[in-house]
């Protein structure tokens, strides 16, 4: 494998890897040092973004009227998996028919624990539900390593769904990122020239050994004829038939599992499904990878910290992608950055607030923001040593690759987001379950009113207290409160959109990334101009504090900073000002004298808890109760001589002992 070490950006070779290099000029120097102007350091930048124009155009779908609608224009993959074709070879047949058996298989275990074991011992059911699951995910990810393709990639997906699935699954199913088995070169060859004909025709030299290999391809180093240094993606072969092949079966296992409660309670599979089917429908073609890449390269166009490829469209196409190398310092490469000068303070900043522009201003952004697609390039300078010794300091970019997997939020959505701030900041829980609901984080069927009065509790409980003070609650608090709503936390009546998937994903790997890179890197003081400008677009409404107008966000900030009674007596003196007391007085006269008026009392959690006690209680005496007698009858029939009464008697009481022996 060729080495990947740094070398200088210049005018001439950019960040392409040329086996030529040319020195920058002493003025191009100190620009790079000064930072002042948009050519010297970044000239190499500017010229290459602006030769990007030959890049595929926007992602956009094609076809009019009956004609198939593709993911992008010039590609064959369709982008609604009804349009999916399934594959009519012996080879793809066998495929669909073994994972319907395998699926049947499952189904059939789950379906006697959960509806026909839970009706005989449901305790012993309930206890040991997380280690069966634990079991079938196991045997999922083996099923996919032996299957390859798609199931790979479910699995993947799978343990991105934190609404949908237990913690102890995902952590089982996110080890299928690392046992992904590679293909062999000489398939790999034959595909590539099958699509762009000889390699020695097009690439001065070709790695055979594999840089990477995922669910759907794998990754060489190579170099073009002139000289440029390049990373080609190539698809496995027979890769889309057997996607498609497995779309059309998980199809028809979606519609299965649409038909038991126990499932739609937690999911909605068919969803599930067509979300899924449409993200590996849009990473199937490179032509979309390729276009996404050129809109990421216009949204940075004028910013010179980030850094996006190049791709070749002359030697790509929609199953081989050849695109710049820029394969440089990981970004969590820790050491590497500190020796070669660049501040971890300073890439946390950048990182953070070049994620922040894509979600908040253009609500389009790089969903897979995982290490190994994010580089830091160290930009040439006259003395590396005195930034190393300063301990940071030196210009670099921040570099994305891979964008296949993309995100995006639509303005409906972005209101959707400032509608649930709003209530959480008013303390209005029935606002934030219609906004959850508006939203699509609720299934249908699901109890509204219960999920709000869990809602409301929450706010009781941790209303006021900052992230810490939550952090640190006391267990038995938060333990109350999970009892006395067990059976939504068993139910989980909820469901997030991918792109909200998506969106939490991103974020959750960006902050432990910012932190590992800067523990004290502070996320508010990035997120706050972004929300001011949402509340200036009308994203946001503001509230008068008697000193000035606070931004909702403002007020979002104070909120989780501590601040919550200072919240409750602004929005107390709000009210106080817009509804006179006398009015509120005559009001309650008014209803009194009517006889309308209703009190409601709400007893406490720990009430709850002493109430579900004694009911528990109540049931285990009348079981007792009922078992005694019915073995003295057995008893009195069996000293009569009528055996069989007795027997079938003796046979109760042995089945309600096994009962409650495994019952809780």
């Amino acid at each position: 494998m060729q080495s990947s070490s740094i070398q200088p950006l210049t005018s001439g070779s950019s960040l392409k890897r040329s086996d030529e290099s040319h020195a920058p000029s002493p003025e191009k120097k100190q620009d790079a040092l000064t930072g002042g102007m948009p050519t010297g350091m970044f000239e190499a930048l500017d010229k290459v973004r602006a030769g990007n124009s030959a890049t595929p155009a926007l992602p956009m779908e094609s076809g009019v009227g009956d004609e198939l609608k593709t993911v992008i224009s010039g590609s064959d993959v369709p982008a609604n998996i009804d349009n999916v074709p399934r594959g009519r070879s012996l080879r793809m047949q066998w495929r669909f028919l073994m994972v319907l058996i395998w699926a049947a298989q499952l189904f059939a275990r789950v379906i006697f624990w959960q509806v026909y074991a839970r009706k005989i011992a449901p305790g012993y059911v309930e206890r040991t539900n997380s280690d069966r699951w634990v079991r079938y995910a196991r045997q999922f990810r083996r099923f996919a390593i032996a299957r390859t393709g798609l199931f790979i990639k479910l699995g993947q997906f799978i343990s991105t769904r934190v609404d949908a699935l237990p913690e102890s699954i995902i952590r089982e199913l996110e080890s299928l990122q690392d046992e992904v088995p590679t293909e062999p070169f000489p398939r790999m060859k034959k595909h590539i020239e099958a699509q762009l004909g000889s390699i020695t025709s097009r690439y001065a030299w070709f790695d055979e050994k594999p840089i990477g290999a995922a669910s759907l391809g794998q990754a060489y180093r190579a170099k073009l004829k002139s000289g440029e240094r390049v990373v080609v993606k190539v698809q496995r072969p027979n890769i889309r038939k057997v996607c498609y092949t497995d779309i059309a079966a998980l199809k028809i296992i979606a519609g299965v599992a649409n038909r038991f409660s126990f499932v739609t309670r937690r999911a909605n599979p068919s969803a599930l499904v067509r979300e899924f089917g449409e993200v590996v429908l849009q990473e199937l073609s490179y032509l979309n990878e390729s276009a996404n890449a050129a809109r990421f390269g216009e949204m940075f166009t004028k910013d010179p910290g980030v850094y996006i490829p190049e791709m070749y469209p002359d030697h790509s196409t929609d199953t081989v992608l050849t695109m710049e190398d820029v394969t440089s310092i990981k970004i969590s490469d820790f050491a590497g950055l500190e020796a070669a000068g660049v501040s971890r303070k300073a890439v946390a900043k950048r990182l953070m607030d070049t994620y922040l522009r894509q979600i908040f201003e253009t609500r389009f952004f790089h969903a897979d923001p995982h290490p190994g697609n994010l580089f830091i390039y160290p930009l040439p300078v006259d003395d590396p040593q005195k930034y190393i010794a300063a301990g940071g300091g030196r210009p670099f970019y921040l570099i994305f690759v891979d964008f296949g997997m993309t995100g995006s939020l639509t303005r409906e959505i972005a209101d959707g987001i400032v509608d649930t701030l709003t209530a959480v900041i008013a303390r209005d829980a029935h606002k934030l379950i219609n906004s959850y609901d508006r939203l699509g984080f609720i299934l249908p069927g699901a109890d509204l009113k219960r999920i709000e009065q869990a809602a409301t509790a929450a706010f009781n409980e941790v209303w006021g207290l900052s992230m810490t003070e939550i952090r640190d609650m006391d267990f038995d608090r938060a333990a109350n409160l999970a009892a006395e709503f067990n059976d939504l936390i068993k139910t989980m009546p909820f469901y997030l959109p991918q792109d909200f998937i998506y969106l939490g994903r991103t974020v959750s790997i960006l902050s432990g990334m910012s932190t590992q890179l800067d523990p004290d890197f502070n996320p508010w003081h990035e997120l706050e101009p972004y929300a001011q400008r949402l509340a200036a677009q009308g994203f946001g409404a503001q509230v008068s504090s008697g000193g000035g107008a606070l931004t909702g966000w403002e007020l979002a900030r104070s909120v989780l900073s501590g601040g919550g009674g200072k919240l409750i007596s602004l929005a107390s003196q709000a009210i106080t000002r817009q509804i006179p007391p006398l009015n509120d007085g005559l009001n309650v006269l008014s209803t009194l004298n009517a006889g309308e008026m209703r009190v409601i009392t709400e007893p406490s959690s720990l009430y709850k808890a002493e109430l579900n006690k004694l009911e528990s209680a109540q049931k285990t005496t009348s079981r007792a109760v009922m078992f005694v007698g019915v073995l003295i009858t057995a008893t009195l029939f069996y000293t009569n001589g009528d055996t069989t009464p007795a027997m079938i008697g003796y046979l109760f009481c042995a089945a309600s002992a096994f009962w409650g022996w495994v019952k809780p």
